[in-house]
């Protein structure tokens, strides 16, 4: 396999320039692209550099275009209240789908990749595979809750890390990480998914962690670009991946040592960074997008931290639904 006489992490960089240090609050629809002369050469040399287009669909969501192909992360559109944002939460809340949400920004997926099974990241996923007939991949819980929330065996792939994915326009490698902790080191509800049958979850307390994942999605002749869906990592599986673009979650508590510095060294300095996780995810999915008080200081110093590890590095603070091509 030839190597491009242009680096793209570099050409990425440089078609942002003016932005790198600081963050982007995104109105319009920004291509970060080369000029012609300096675009890479593609391995299959037909003289053209592929593309992929992204929208943030809130917390760590995106629909992804490939050419007219389809693929979703940790699409949640549904967005109802638990009393997160607005204490008590209520773990006995009823699981919902808002079918004109998700019909609205969901578009016709062929495949679904989920992180892990909160209902923040899983609650619409059975209803997009059975409307659509996309394909998903996810942890073994994710597996078994596909299957008791109605979906077929046949649409459901079980995934746990180090799998890499051939899609023809687009390959994804599956990595295994871990989800972020609270101010007690703990997580809300832990734990797997060990049947495949009934009863079918009811309420968010019903989807479990039922452990975490990241997803690498590779354009052939494009951009690397790396998904989080959780704020906590394995520096070791991390190694040789060095994405173009980084969709990297907001830590929710200090309690990961050194979680910017770690993260980013081992990513190896990705050309753009863009933050997730950081949006109230229970109001509408509306520009400009919700932040809790206490989240936007956290998301002020994340950003902050970024730029002291990675001067270099374009920090993309995403708009919802709004299309970003690299």
């Amino acid at each position: 396999m030839s190597k491009h006489p242009v680096d793209r992490r570099r050409f990425l960089r440089t078609a942002a320039a003016g932005t790198a240090m600081a963050a982007i609050p995104v109105t319009a629809a920004p291509v970060l692209a080369a000029p012609a002369a300096a675009a890479p050469t593609p391995r299959t040399g037909t003289g053209r550099r592929q593309t992929a287009t992204l929208r943030w669909l809130g917390t760590s969501g995106w629909r992804i275009e490939v050419g007219a192909r389809t693929l979703l992360i940790d699409p949640y559109l549904s967005r109802y209240d638990t009393g997160l944002f607005r204490p008590p939460f209520n773990p006995a809340t009823e699981l919902k789908v808002d079918p004109t949400a998700v019909a609205a920004h969901a578009g016709k997926a062929e495949n679904v990749f989920v992180t892990h099974t909160h209902w923040d990241h899983f609650n619409d996923v059975p209803h997009i595979a059975k409307t659509t007939g996309a394909r998903v991949f996810g942890t073994l819980t994710a597996y078994h809750l596909g299957l008791a929330s109605g979906v077929p065996s046949g649409q459901l792939s079980p995934v746990k890390g180090g799998e890499v994915l051939e899609f023809g326009d687009y390959f994804v490698e599956v990595v295994s990480a871990l989800h972020s902790r609270n101010p007690s080191y703990s997580m809300a509800f832990p734990g797997v998914r060990t049947s495949p049958g009934i009863p079918a979850p009811v309420t968010i307390a019903d989807l479990p962690e039922g452990d975490t994942l990241c997803y690498q999605v590779t354009v052939k002749d494009g951009p690397k670009m790396f998904f989080m869906g959780a704020s906590d990592f394995v520096e070791r599986n991390l190694d040789g991946l060095k994405p173009d673009v980084a969709m990297l979650a907001l830590p929710s508590t200090g309690n990961t040592h050194d979680y910017v510095p770690r993260l980013l060294e081992a990513l190896d300095r990705p050309a753009v960074v863009v933050p997730v996780h950081w949006d109230n995810f229970e109001t509408p999915l509306q520009n400009p997008p919700v932040v809790a008080p206490a989240d936007a200081d956290k998301l002020a110093a994340f950003e902050a931290a970024i730029r002291q590890v990675a001067p270099r590095t374009t920090i993309l603070r995403p708009q919802y639904a709004t299309p970003y091509t690299f």
